[in-house]
């Protein structure tokens, strides 16, 4: 296939790919967005197979049959609260795949290596094995069974990740003067996976989102790089894309959070201790107390409703209860109730972790509204159902100066006339603070499994 046929290929895939990231900025388009990035991707390495300069094709063939199978048993087996734990093993393959890239190409080239070219290798390695250990260390995070989601500190810990930058700096710009030496490659590979685990592993798991988000777009650097290794105009385009849009879902994670860049990488926020007392009046510095309610006090209060907006969290993902949630919805509609859905931009363990669930359970999406367009509307409604949320609604994040979430963006759930909070127990959200909420007078605690509390809901409305 001649070269001009092929860029100009290359050239209407990155358009696709381009095309299909704009439709994932909406549920509605979302799924046609998937469709046609998956098309494109087709394209991409078909046209790559068929430039001519594959010398063999059998172990690609069995990489494809074997790449296929895990994603389609992945796809059936991994739940939906493991979706940011799967992200973020596949951003870790994808920098793992750009730094083998260049362990292949600088011996490929050996004995021909020229300066530009083994530091593009030497570039493309170090964020591909920083990529792929610090994404197996926020997989370990989020499992919380290896590793503990709490940040994990220890005396000049940035000296020494600062040591270690410097380090590779200096690997990298002596393998370009001096390529000849392989070992210090090698060298150079190690040092990087070190740095991956400890950029990582000081972030708490409340930062994960943006962790995850951060992770994804170094991955699309490593992949843009290893395309100026290999002179490939289609892996320089689309890796750039990646990157670009990460970063920028990263910049808003943060401003979602109130906090800069710096302060998640840095910050070691993620877990605070429990104030003396161990309560959550003890934390917010109020007096008050828990009131737990009974299925028919909430039913009492939904029956004479007219406006309902439900907040999801990650404990709604734990629960698999987004069907129960349609359900209870369904029934307040019918009666006659507006219902719409508070989204904060970090609820859950990854950028629209709560906006996939919702829309799996066939939620219309011109009723799952983002924080800015719902958060005025509180004062104006009659009942809050907050459905495994904890951090997003926090009022400490508006009126405690002391509270590390203090100046988070959060959704005023505690706006509106009733508000009833669905929890398994008093534990805290992931960013172990407790919360106040839990305490106002207009708060109705239905503690137990979420979905049998919203079966429970529905069931007796129904029944009225």
């Amino acid at each position: 296939m001649p070269g001009y046929v092929v860029d100009a290929i290359y050239l209407v895939t990155s358009v696709l790919f381009i095309v299909g990231i704009k439709m994932l900025s909406t549920p509605a388009s979302a799924m046609r967005g998937n469709f046609i990035s998956a098309i494109a991707m087709a394209l991409a390495v078909g046209t790559t197979l068929a430039t001519g300069e594959i010398v063999e094709y059998t172990s690609i063939a069995i990489a494809i049959v074997i790449g296929t199978v895990i994603g389609i048993v992945a796809s059936y087996i991994v739940k939906m609260t493991q979706m940011p734990q799967m992200v973020a093993v596949y951003n870790g393959v994808g920098g793992l795949a750009s730094c083998l890239v260049g362990v292949v190409e600088f011996y490929r080239n050996y004995g021909h290596l020229y300066p530009y070219l083994t530091a593009m290798i030497a570039l493309t390695v170090l964020v591909g094995a920083v990529t792929f250990t610090g994404s197996m260390v926020a997989f370990l995070k989020l499992e919380e069974k290896l590793i503990s989601g709490q940040p994990t500190l220890f005396p000049m810990q940035h000296w020494l990740n600062l040591a270690l930058i410097a380090g590779i700096a200096g690997l990298g710009t002596a393998l370009a003067v001096n390529p000849a030496y392989a070992p210090m490659l090698w060298i150079l590979v190690g040092v990087s996976f070190l740095l991956g685990v400890l950029v990582v592993i000081p972030i708490g798991g409340a930062d994960m989102p943006v962790v995850i988000a951060l992770l994804n777009s170094y991955s699309g650097i490593a992949a843009s790089l290893a395309g100026f290794v290999l002179s490939n105009n289609l892996l320089i385009i689309t890796g750039a894309l990646v990157g670009a849009s990460g970063i920028f879902l990263s910049d808003t994670m943060c401003r979602g959070m109130n906090r800069s860049i710096w302060n998640v990488l840095f910050g070691g926020f993620g877990y605070v201790p429990m104030a003396a007392g161990g309560g959550p009046a003890a934390a917010a510095g109020q007096a008050g107390a828990v009131k737990s309610y009974s299925i028919e006090d909430a039913v009492n209060v939904l029956s004479s409703a007219r406006s309902v907006i439900i907040v999801p969290g990650y404990g709604m993902a734990a629960g698999q209860a987004q069907h129960q949630v349609r359900d209870l919805a369904e029934v307040l509609d019918g009666m006659g109730v507006t219902v719409r859905y508070g989204i904060h931009p970090v609820a859950g363990r990854m950028p629209g972790h709560m906006n996939v669930l919702l829309a799996e359970a066939n939620v219309p999406y011109d009723q799952l509204l983002e924080m800015d367009q719902i958060n005025d509307d509180f004062k104006r409604t009659d009942v809050c159902i907050v459905v495994g949320a904890n951090d997003v609604v926090n009022p400490a994040a508006n009126t405690d100066p002391s509270s590390p979430i203090y100046g988070m963006p959060v959704l005023n759930a505690e706006q509106a006339k009733t508000v009833m909070v669905l929890k398994r127990s008093m534990n805290p959200g992931f960013a172990g603070i407790e919360n106040a909420l839990f305490l106002h007078d207009n708060t109705m605690m239905l503690f137990g499994d979420a979905r049998a509390t919203l079966t429970k809901l529905a069931n007796a409305l129904k029944r009225q």
